[in-house]
């Protein structure tokens, strides 16, 4: 992923600006084509909130850690 190192990446979660250490990797069927990958980023405290959101509506693709993101994420 372009734009810096890991260390410059911050939880998605409204309000946190906690380091990310996870990417919620995901996608709307409805709104996006199946090679789209959307990411929210995720500390520790907030990955399972930011997972289940995206679960409950059937939107989760994968949750990995943040250095695993390549230039198709995003």
């Amino acid at each position: 992923m372009t734009g810096g190192g890991p260390g410059d990446l911050v939880c998605s979660a409204k309000a946190c600006r906690r380091q990310a250490a996870h990417a919620v990797v995901w996608r709307n069927p409805a709104l996006h084509s199946a090679q789209r990958r959307k990411v929210w980023l995720a500390c520790g405290e907030h990955r399972d909130h930011l997972r289940d959101f995206v679960q409950l509506r059937g939107f989760l693709i994968e949750v990995l850690p943040v250095d695993e993101l390549t230039e198709a994420d995003g």
